[in-house]
C-alpha cells in the first residue's frame, strides 16, 4: 500500500476528505519527527514505540581490501512493535 491509497482508504473510513486526511496524516508526523528531535520515545498504543538508539563508535573492516574504517556514533531510529502485532505476524497475518 503506498500513501495514495493509504491517505483514500483512511478519509473514506473516517468521513474527511482526502486532502484533509492528507494534512492530519502529515501533521502527525511533523508531531512525532518533533519529539524524535527532542529525544524523546513516540508511543502509539495498540501499534508500538519509535525510540532514538545512539550507536557507539566503532571500527570497521572492508571485506576487499582488509582496510580499518573507524565509523563515528550516530543516532538511528528504532521500532518496537505491540505484542499483538508481533503475533499476528508469527500467525501470518489475519488467516
Amino acid at each position: 500500500m503506498n500513501n495514495k491509497d493509504f491517505i483514500q482508504r483512511l478519509s473514506v473510513r473516517m468521513g474527511y476528505t482526502a486532502s484533509d486526511t492528507q494534512r492530519m496524516v502529515t501533521n502527525v508526523i511533523d508531531k512525532m519527527s518533533d519529539g524524535f528531535q527532542e529525544g524523546n520515545c513516540v508511543t502509539i498504543p495498540g501499534f508500538g514505540t519509535f525510540d532514538i538508539k545512539k550507536k557507539l563508535e566503532r571500527i570497521m573492516v572492508n571485506p576487499s581490501t582488509q582496510q580499518r574504517m573507524l565509523v563515528p556514533p550516530k543516532l538511528v531510529l528504532n521500532f518496537k512493535p505491540a505484542a499483538i502485532w508481533k503475533d499476528k505476524v508469527k500467525k501470518g497475518g489475519n488467516k
